[in-house]
């Protein structure tokens, strides 16, 4: 009997799921897996997940206290649900679980270095081995310094929103761990600012990316893991066939499940070796100078940065109001559709795109039911809940 892609993928790649829903995870079986605000807010609204969420909320106010005010026990329930989801994934994959830190804090290496050693201890407290969470971080220059901190420490992170290969060799010369460059968003930004429709999988520019980066760390023995992220379509995933790692969501590993025939390694760590690739020492001078002159990283990086940050200030709002609900208030309104798709429909014209969400790509994959490539007030209505009037 042939194999599927995925079984062979799983033969050469370390397959990770990108989602925050715990039954997509059991279903899959991957071996790490990886979430963020914008896939917690939508888990968290899940009807079968209310009950982690409740709970969290009501165990931060018991710790916090009944003086501290609302803000200050949602921002602490936050880190707390992150570790929740977090160790329930552990007790059902083999590997690790990334866990993100405030991406507002993305340019600030101190309080970047405080938030991850608080969410290991949380980790800590609710019988976790940490050895098994990557902590993760905007690979900006100040957030590559903070994880050289605590690498050293002993805490692994995961170097998220990188796109240029600059970031990719400032990571690795700082010993990160693990770094998660991100295919499809590559992609989008070259079809938007050069007006070609497609690419083939060859020619993708993410995919070229994601390739050069792996054969620099496999050249000059750089131990940090490559995790291929953001995908479009399986025809990426199957010319990274061979990378470290690759997360893929649920719609695109069930698409590889149920696809057969051949799939071949395309990145190999001794071809690599033989290849001709200058070596760049990546000081912050020469970092800053190639950030400026690659324009799609420069503004990628802002707007994923912009896009967790909103993902963040969403959630924020619903646990609030869940939490002024637990708490007896007489009424409470939601508007969490509402509030998602003020935040996000950057021009105002009613529509939503790839371009304007900067959120999880999981998440606008699923509210885009369609497949339209944009979110439209009823999707979001449909995706996230319409406003519900929460009562005693």
């Amino acid at each position: 009997m042939s194999k599927s892609l995925l079984e062979q993928l799983r033969e050469m790649t370390v397959v990770v799921a990108d989602t925050g829903d715990i039954n997509a995870i059991e279903s899959f079986k991957p071996q790490d897996a990886t979430t963020n605000p914008s896939l917690i807010t939508a888990a968290a609204q899940m009807p079968q997940y209310q009950g982690i969420v409740d709970e969290t909320l009501l165990k931060a106010r018991q710790e916090l206290g009944s003086k501290a005010d609302i803000k200050t026990v949602v921002a602490h329930a936050i880190d707390q649900l992150a570790v929740a989801f977090g160790v329930r994934i552990l007790s059902i994959i083999p590997g690790r679980v990334s866990t993100e830190v405030d991406a507002r804090l993305s340019y600030d290496t101190e309080a970047t270095v405080a938030k991850a050693r608080h969410l290991i201890e949380l980790y800590k407290a609710a019988g976790a081995d940490p050895k098994r969470v990557l902590i993760k971080i905007a690979s900006t220059w100040e957030g590559i310094r903070a994880a050289e901190i605590l690498e050293k420490e002993g805490i692994h992170c995961n170097l998220t929103l990188l796109f240029g290969l600059h970031q990719a060799i400032a990571c690795a010369e700082a010993g990160v761990k693990l770094i998660s460059p991100f295919v499809g968003r590559i992609l989008d930004w070259y079809k938007k600012h050069t007006g070609r429709e497609s690419y083939p999988p060859a020619e993708d520019p993410g995919v070229q990316s994601v390739t050069q980066i792996y054969n620099y760390f496999r050249k000059y023995d750089f131990p940090t893991e490559v995790m291929g992220a953001s995908f479009r379509n399986i025809g990426e995933i199957i010319e990274l066939a061979g990378c470290d790692l690759l997360t893929i969501s649920p719609a695109l590993l069930a698409e590889l499940q149920n696809t057969e025939g051949y799939l071949e390694r395309k990145l190999d760590p001794e071809k690599a070796k033989k290849m001709d690739i200058p070596r760049l020492v990546m000081d912050r001078a020469t970092f800053d100078q190639m950030h400026r002159e690659n324009r799609m990283a420069s503004e990628k990086l802002e707007e994923g940065i912009q896009g967790f940050s909103k993902a963040l200030e969403v959630l924020e709002k619903l646990l609030t109001e869940r939490l002024q609900k637990l708490e007896g208030a007489k009424e409470t309104i939601t508007h969490a559709a509402q509030d998602v798709f003020r935040l996000y429909d950057l021009d105002g014209d009613g529509f939503i795109t790839r371009e304007e969400w900067m959120g999880a790509d999981r998440v606008f994959d699923a509210l885009d039911t369609n497949q339209d490539g944009k979110i439209t007030p009823e999707e979001m209505l449909v995706g996230l809940g319409a406003a519900v009037y929460l009562r005693n």
